[in-house]
């Protein structure tokens, strides 16, 4: 199977390491010419989808699917319209993704419905989140402690025009679960656990989940709801958080989300490329057994002559060209900038073992080994 995927970052990365796993071509589009999944797929072809349309549709009349790894809307409606045109199609949910995309309607959604979610401004009190109405991830959300800071933020945000929502801070494990949708039929995956850096990005997940059945079972319905809400055809990630016994959402996005899917695979052998390819092209979605059958770790580090450190996805991001090994320091896998000798680099590794105990045992091997080997003070 032939899969084009249109963006080399986090996302492009992503689906481009689960497409190589399932055995499929992957080809890839992005404008900038030395994308972070450059590494990762069978063939690139830099162009501006944009600006480059007959190149693009050329390119498209030789694959199977299109998978967006984008979030410019201007972007995804083009394709959605070439998809139409040539008879490829596309892995996008146009009514989702909008829903999805945009915190206030999501948010509205979730009120509407009755779906617990955190409380906005002035409703609740301090400390407060403040998000992007339109920004996916941890772009531009800032922790609001005073009314002071409250007060300046909200002058600086008036004179900029920016869009933001302010919502309560809380305080709490977060955890996320991907759902597919096919043909008003829903199976929610393996919930995995979420650790976040000082910016709240991701840095670390963790599978199989800390979460006790019950709640497993809670998050599962509450995933269900809300894809039968938008109708989803597809993929949709779900993010909440734990509090005071209750899980609350706090944000939801209708894509192949980046990081989850891969700590999924390594867990489970579920891999999402795959079922997005039944849904989109066979037009079927299978039941799936989601019993862990390992432990898995997947982590960002950022390495210098002086330190390890344990950050966000975001240092990917601007690493440059990925390239995926496998025996890293220890670790199974890794996709990293990293050749022998070089002093500041970045990698995501990839640890599994076969129980939870073994799996942070091995994970601080290869942590040491790393600090060892790289890091002056040993």
């Amino acid at each position: 199977m032939r899969l084009l995927v249109v963006g080399g970052k986090l996302q492009g990365v992503e689906a481009a390491y689960l497409a190589k796993k399932a055995g499929m071509d992957v080809y890839l589009v992005d404008r900038n010419d030395q994308p972070p999944a450059l590494g990762l797929c069978t063939s690139f072809r830099q162009l501006d989808v944009l600006k480059e349309r007959e190149a693009f549709l050329e390119l498209c009349r030789d694959v199977d699917l299109i998978l967006p790894a984008v979030e410019d809307l201007h972007v995804l409606n083009m394709l959605a319209e070439l998809s139409q045109q040539i008879g490829v199609p596309l892995a996008w949910d146009r009514q989702a993704y909008e829903i999805s995309s945009s915190k206030k309607k999501s948010d509205a959604l979730f009120a509407q419905h009755g779906i617990p979610a955190p409380r906005y401004w002035p409703e609740c009190g301090l400390p407060v989140i403040a998000k992007p109405v339109d920004a996916s991830g941890s772009r531009g959300v800032c922790k609001i402690t005073t009314e002071e800071e409250l007060r300046v933020f909200l002058e600086r945000r008036g004179a900029a025009g920016e869009d933001y929502i302010i919502q309560e801070f809380l305080d709490g494990k977060s955890y996320s679960i991907e759902i597919m949708g096919c043909r008003g039929s829903y199976i929610p995956l393996q919930v995995t656990d979420l650790e976040m850096d000082e910016v709240y990005d991701c840095r670390r997940v963790v599978a199989p989940t800390d979460l006790d059945n019950q709640m497993v079972e809670q998050f599962r319905e509450i995933a269900i709801r809300i894809a039968g809400l938008v109708n989803l055809t597809g993929i949709m990630d779900v993010e909440v958080i734990e509090y005071n016994g209750t899980l609350k959402v706090l944000e939801i996005d209708a894509r192949l989300p980046s990081q989850t899917p891969t700590a999924v695979y390594h867990s489970t052998g579920i891999n999402m490329l795959e079922l997005l390819a039944d849904i989109y092209i066979r037009g079927k979605l299978s039941a799936q057994d989601i019993t862990p059958r390992k432990a898995v770790i997947y982590e960002h580090i950022s390495v210098t002559s002086d330190e390890i450190r344990f950050l966000g996805e975001h240092i990917m991001a601007g690493a440059g060209t990925l390239v995926h090994t496998t025996d890293f320091f220890g670790a199974d896998e890794a996709l990293t900038n990293y050749f022998p000798g070089r002093k500041n680099w970045v990698a995501t590794l990839i640890i599994t073992a076969d129980s939870s105990n073994n799996l942070w045992e091995k994970r601080n091997r290869v942590i040491a080994r790393v600090k060892e080997e790289c890091c002056s003070a040993g």
